[in-house]
């Protein structure tokens, strides 16, 4: 079962059961870092990580197809099932690229040959008034053999969707996995904004969470926390 009481809280950052054994991170130096800047800011009056990608890492549509990738900041921890909780927000980057979306969110499951599961927001979808790019406002993917532009391709609708969310606000995601279903709540709403009923890693990946974005995006993370399930 997966519960939300009974857990030990530390700093603010990561909650754990009782019977999860894992070094809890104090700082930005536990986070691994995959070609993202990662400080101490403030957001909107809040106290956060901020997570940044360097422009020379922003992908060129002239000559790359358009695509997600693994840059973001993790933490070495084994999580397999249970409850991932965040608080971001995201912005456009000064001089952003057309495409750019305010791309953010949570990798999951980070295994040591590199892959993940990873759900993110692309704000700015949400409030297009194109109803296509509406639709594209929440994202799953799995890197590296399931990435969005084989999802979209394949299986058009069962891993992208629209929710009300707005660039540079603060939102709230949820996730709560389970072998290999994924649901993600946003903005504390009981109704599930996304369902992945077959995770594409399997039932029994495990590994590090991590905060992600993509090119063009600024971010900022707060009061992240990891409930590992009993097991």
């Amino acid at each position: 079962m997966l519960k939300k009481n009974g857990l030990l809280t530390v700093g603010c950052i990561l909650a754990f059961s009782s019977d999860a054994s894992t070094a809890l991170p104090k700082s930005v130096q536990d986070y691994s870092l995959i070609s993202v800047k990662l400080k101490e800011g403030d957001f909107n009056g809040s106290k956060a990580l901020q997570v940044s990608l360097p422009s020379n890492h922003w992908q060129d549509p002239n000559t790359e197809t358009l695509t997600d990738r693994n840059y973001m900041a993790w933490l070495p921890v084994n999580f397999h099932n249970g409850i991932i909780e965040v608080d971001l927000a995201s912005t456009l980057a000064t001089g952003a690229p057309d495409y750019a979306r305010g791309f953010a969110g949570v990798s999951f499951r980070i295994q040591p040959d590199g892959s993940f599961e990873n759900i993110y927001l692309r704000p700015t979808n949400s409030q297009s008034q194109d109803q296509v790019r509406r639709n594209h406002s929440v994202q799953y993917f799995a890197y590296p053999d399931f990435r969005f532009d084989r999802l979209r391709k394949e299986a058009p609708e069962r891993y992208e969707t629209y929710a009300d969310i707005k660039p540079g606000e603060w939102m709230h995601m949820e996730i709560v996995v389970t072998g290999r279903h994924a649901t993600l709540y946003l903005n504390n709403n009981p109704t599930p904004a996304l369902m992945v009923n077959d995770l594409k890693l399997g039932s029994s990946a495990q590994g590090g969470v991590g905060i992600w974005i993509e090119s063009g995006t600024v971010a900022w993370f707060k009061d992240l926390k990891i409930t590992a399930a009993s097991e």
